[in-house]
């Protein structure tokens, strides 16, 4: 049986459309303060709870990859090629697996937590990683008192408390369109 890697990941996913600087600010204060070897942000083709993405799954990856500019601590991935599923939990089963990684840290705002419980299989997310959810403006109260904080009961989701971060993919995609 092959050994497991030691060395804390983060999971950092989503459509990335586009990523930008909160994306990076976020990893960079993950990185720091759980003291990750680094982090993979998992770009998905298409977030099944939106209707369409504005650029292309190329023109994401490259974008991404420039975004997080010569940070080596930061990995881009596509996987759904390969492990033919576009699910997150595919995804974290994927690393432990293949890459034989067991301390994952799966990163996501205080306003995906609020829709979290729709995920599908958010509980064998939970189970095999640690969520972390990092401070969004106008929805860490709300996600507090989610199913998925009550499912944990507080003990396995470790809230941040970062300094707001004003930019978001929805209101680039609005200036770009406007």
């Amino acid at each position: 049986m092959a050994k497991l890697k030691k060395g804390k990941i983060g999971i950092l996913g989503g459509s990335f459309d586009p990523a930008h600087k909160g994306h990076l600010e976020i990893s960079k204060i993950a990185l720091k303060k759980f003291k990750l070897k680094r982090i993979y942000w998992i770009i998905t083709k298409k977030n099944p709870f939106k209707s369409k993405t504005l650029y292309s799954l190329r023109e994401r990856i490259n974008y991404a990859k420039k975004i997080k500019k010569k940070n080596k601590h930061i990995q881009i991935k596509y996987l759904e090629n390969i492990i033919k599923s576009s699910r997150s939990v595919k995804a974290v089963e994927y690393i432990i697996k293949k890459e034989k990684h067991k301390d994952i840290y799966f990163i996501i705002g205080s306003d995906i937590l609020l829709k979290f419980h729709k995920w599908y299989n958010w509980k064998s997310i939970v189970k095999l990683t640690k969520l972390v959810v990092f401070s969004r403006k106008g929805y860490d109260k709300k996600s507090r008192k989610t199913a998925v904080v009550k499912y944990l009961n507080k003990n396995r989701i470790i809230f941040v408390k970062n300094k707001p971060i004003q930019i978001s993919s929805s209101s680039l995609r609005k200036k770009i369109l406007n």
